[in-house]
């Protein structure tokens, strides 16, 4: 009979026994609930803070202070809404206390010169200057026509999913989308017929 010990095997217990530190891998730890809603939704917070009225050089410390929000509510979140709007939601309060700060600086921006663009700019400049012109037209708005309009139009909510969120009827909500609408279509028409003068 071949003892063990004569040809170099380890005890049964030596297999269970754990390994040495050198030779154990490094465990990643799985993302954060916090980190895969971050990475998921930053995108959608940027929109929604910008499109509701951030100035450009404030989003970014806004969606921080959404995050930190986020950060601190997230135990309490459970499901009762979708992620998105209960973001929105988050989103929404801090925008108006932004825009109500006595901080907020209210810049008006005059005409801008004229560049020469290279023509494989002109994609993404085009994009940039539709986002600005839509920037622009959606300042007319009062906040709860803004949110609304933001939204359902721009983001694809459900009237009722906002109605909900807002804690006002769906009907409340469809007259701030018509009254939006109108008001948007009203803005664009003079900035047409303002283009078209000069």
């Amino acid at each position: 009979m071949v003892r063990a010990s004569h040809v170099g095997y380890l005890p049964v217990t030596a297999l269970h026994a754990p390994a040495p530190a050198a030779l154990r891998a490094p465990v990643r730890a799985a993302p954060s609930l916090f980190d895969q809603i971050y990475r998921a939704h930053i995108r959608f917070v940027t929109r929604s803070v910008r499109r509701l009225g951030v100035a450009d050089g404030d989003v970014e410390d806004q969606c921080q202070v959404v995050f930190e929000v986020v950060h601190r509510q997230l135990p309490g979140f459970r499901g009762e809404s979708k992620l998105s709007t209960w973001l929105f939601g988050i989103v929404y309060r801090v925008v108006s206390d932004y825009r109500r700060s006595a901080y907020h600086r209210r810049i008006v921006l005059g005409e801008q010169p004229e560049v020469a663009r290279p023509p494989e700019q002109t994609a993404g400049l085009e994009q940039a200057d539709a986002r600005a012109v839509l920037d622009q037209l959606l300042v007319v708005l009062d906040d709860d026509k803004r949110a609304a309009f933001v939204l359902c139009e721009l983001e694809g909510l459900e009237v009722k999913e906002a109605a909900e969120m807002f804690g006002v009827p769906a009907q409340t909500v469809y007259s701030r989308l018509r009254a939006a609408r109108h008001k948007l279509e009203e803005a664009a028409r003079r900035l047409q017929s303002t283009g078209a003068g000069r």
